[in-house]
């Protein structure tokens, strides 16, 4: 194989491959990533860890195809060394490879592994209808839910994130058993979808999402960027730019989370979310370690929050809200709380209390019609 290729279009699609290449595997060849001449004028990078499999093209002046497994992490090291402008990449029989910058002395060579011996990465059958989303709303799906993913790969259905389409609107909900959150968004027609996307799914596609709002950004053109994503067999892939990215589903009943969310809250309360979010930071400080708890009462007039931790004191703060009814108190845990409220864009909040053994439940105070968010979170003893 011999290939010419620009060194920044290259080292692009080297990092998002470098970041799903598999290194701690017992399987060494998961550590590599593949490159390979496609058609008359590309270049394919390709890496997979069994789980996802991310693919992506490049521009390329092809003097000769092939294909080469490297590592990772030594091809991306060497390319970010090389000068700006074109590299030229060539491989011998060996599958030893020789990598230039074109015009200069500088050179690596690099021991890699025959193409054909790399793991076969899940393919979409041709004429696989799926549904087109723009980029800004998965995007805000994920900030909005994946910190409420269970990181217990053991409990695969909440080590995962349900992502759901009704026909008109999209959704996903995450839970923990401790917390959950829930967004939608109203979408185009498109066809009913359920499915289980694990947790290394959800950061890589949050990854990608970011990348692409912040590449789009810079031609102010972040608000057209459309997504694909098509269900096929035991797989999800996303389409995106020049990037193909594909996860395997997790097999598991996702629980009824209908049944967690509380039909209404005995108190309901306006709140001003930065100032809450603030107080509740720094009351956190003083918690106990161990619970991460504070105590949220609503008293006339304020919320307060209070701490205390039998090492270190306590804490106390307080936010001025509209509130005359009858004083009540809740203990949370403050991490949940705080991540909710960073979670959330708009400035104020409603915030939805009942007696100190109910969740809370906390919603933008503003919602718009095309868009929606919950979140629940489980009180705790304090």
């Amino acid at each position: 194989m011999h290939v010419v290729v620009s060194k920044k279009e290259l080292l692009r699609v080297l990092a998002r491959c470098q970041g799903v290449a598999d290194k701690k595997s017992t399987m060494p060849v998961l550590g590599n990533v593949l490159v390979e001449t496609h058609g008359q004028g590309e270049l394919r990078l390709s890496a997979t860890d069994l789980l996802l499999a991310v693919r992506g093209t490049i521009p390329a002046t092809v003097d000769q195809p092939g294909s080469i497994a490297l590592g990772a992490r030594d091809l991306l090291d060497r390319i970010r060394m090389m000068p700006e402008g074109q590299v030229s990449i060539t491989t011998t029989d060996g599958a030893n490879t020789t990598i230039r910058a074109v015009g200069t002395a500088r050179r690596y060579t690099l021991h890699g592994i025959p193409g054909e011996e790399f793991p076969a990465l899940p393919q979409l059958d041709e004429g696989q209808q799926g549904l087109t989303v723009p980029v800004r709303v998965i995007a805000d799906l994920v900030d909005g839910t994946h910190f409420s993913i269970s990181t217990d790969e053991t409990r695969s259905h909440l080590n995962s994130a349900l992502f759901e389409c009704d026909g008109q609107r999209v959704r996903m909900v995450t839970t923990d058993g401790h917390r959950l959150s829930m967004m939608e968004f109203k979408v185009e027609r498109a066809d009913p979808a359920s499915m289980l996307i694990p947790l290394k799914g959800i950061l890589e596609l949050k990854r990608l999402c970011e990348e692409a709002r912040g590449e789009a950004a810079k031609s102010d053109d972040a608000d057209s960027l459309e997504l694909s994503m098509v269900q096929n067999g035991p797989n999800v892939f996303f389409h995106l730019g020049g990037f193909h990215f594909s996860v395997k589903l997790v097999d598991a009943q996702f629980p009824p989370y209908q049944q967690v969310i509380p039909d209404a809250s005995e108190r309901v309360i306006r709140a001003p979310r930065l100032p809450m979010a603030d107080a509740l930071r720094a009351v956190s400080v003083a918690a106990s370690e161990r619970t991460g708890g504070v105590k949220v009462t609503l008293h006339s007039g304020k919320i307060r929050f209070e701490s205390e931790s039998p090492e270190s004191g306590e804490g106390f703060d307080e936010v001025p809200v509209e509130y005359d009814g009858p004083e009540v108190s809740v203990g949370f845990n403050a991490k949940y709380f705080l991540e909710v409220l960073l979670a959330i864009d708009d400035e104020e909040v409603l915030l939805g209390l009942s007696g100190e053994l109910d969740p809370a439940i906390i919603r933008p105070a503003n919602e718009t019609p095309r868009s929606s968010y919950l979140a629940v979170v489980m009180p705790m003893r304090i």
